[in-house]
This record gives C-alpha cells, structure tokens and sequence, in this order.
C-alpha cells in the first residue's frame, strides 16, 4: 500500500502514520510527503525516515486550478494507493477530489457534522459542549463533508481552552488517523456510493466511535 501524505506545518499526525508503517500495524508505507509550504518541520520528519520530500508551493501559482494541476503531478509520481492529508490547510476544488475519490482520507477535529471548518475547539467551548474530538472521514467535494469513518472522543474539562483542548485531541488524533489508514490499507474500510464501509458494513452517519485508551 502507497500512501502519499499532504502536510502544511509540522506532521504530528505524518509521525503517528509512519511510527505506525514501521511497527507494521499499518501494511504499507509512506511513499511522499508533499508539503504546500517550504521549510515545514513535516518535510524534516520524511527526511529523518529516508522519505521522499516534495514542496508544491501554492503561492507560485496564479490559480487554485494549477496549484493543483501541479500537485497532482506531483502526488501520481508515487502511485498512491491513498492519499492521506495531514493538516494540509488547503481547500481543493470538486476536480482535484473527484481524481481522488474513494481513496483520500482526512482528519478534523471535531466530531462532526459538529464544527465543520476552523477553530474547532473554541467553538466546542464556547457552545458549552460537554464532549469533543475528532473524525476521520473520506474526503468529498464538500469541506468537512465526506462520510465518517471513525471518531474519538474527547470530554471538556471545567477550565479548558481551546489550548489545551486541541492537546489532548491531537492525542486521540494520532489513534484514530493510523487505525483509519490500516483498516484501509488491509482493504477492509471502502468508499462505496459516497458512503463508508467497514468490513462489509455500512458506517453509520457519524462514524465508528474508538475505544482506545
């Protein structure tokens, strides 16, 4: 399984995804990293594991069409299986998710259709929500919209902020992304009809909840 990751910053959940490859819990490897950004921590940690590191810098492009007709390029060079994205802070136009579909993955953090879009964790405090986290769901045309496949849950603690929230998300975020990626890369998690299936089974609106400490 080729698995070809998309980052913006610095990789945490890139890590969590190799640690996982090289512990074998996850039967494939990633085969690139391809950042939108130069000079990002996420192209140090491929480079510490011998793997192939690509900027495809968005700011050199006169349109989102051929940013992305680049990217594509450059992401089909590897021949993924999947395509993984990692805190990659672009919104892709309906053209470049339907080359994809059916075999690009993405994490949010939150537990959506709760919070679609950008400051998660304050929006979750501020609505007085007594639980958060995160969802890995198929990547569709619409933002934050693809089906879900599997959530983590986090609960609010009295005192939180968005800070310290987003920590402990990120924790249940490095769980959930691996676990996503091995039950695809077993062949066992599929996009069917815009919808998630899981061994045969469909996935329920919201996802598959994890049980993982």
């Amino acid at each position: 399984m080729n698995i070809v990751v998309l980052i913006s910053g610095s990789g945490s959940n890139l890590q969590a995804i190799i640690d996982a490859c090289i512990k074998g819990t996850i039967n494939g490897n990633v085969a690139a990293v391809i950042s939108n950004r130069p000079d990002v921590y996420g192209l140090q940690r491929a480079q510490e594991h011998a793997i192939p590191a690509a900027v495809v810098d968005h700011k050199n492009y006169c349109s989102r069409e051929e940013f992305e007709k680049a990217l594509i390029k450059k992401i089909d060079q590897f021949e993924p299986n999947l395509v993984v994205l990692a805190g990659f802070m672009r919104i892709l136009t309906p053209g470049f998710v339907n080359h994809y579909l059916g075999r690009m993955l993405n994490i949010h953090p939150s537990l959506l259709p709760k919070f679609p879009g950008l400051n998660t964790h304050q929006r979750a405090i501020d609505a007085k929500e007594k639980v958060h986290g995160a969802t890995v769901h198929f990547v569709t045309a619409e933002l934050d919209g693809g089906p879900p496949v599997l959530q983590a849950e986090v609960k609010i603690e009295s005192g939180d902020t968005a800070e310290t929230l987003a920590a402990r998300v990120l924790t249940k975020e490095h769980q959930i992304y691996a676990q996503a990626v091995a039950w695809f890369a077993e062949n066992r998690l599929q996009f069917k009809n815009g919808l998630a299936y899981l061994d045969g089974e469909l996935v329920q609106k919201n996802g598959v909840m994890f049980s993982g400490d």
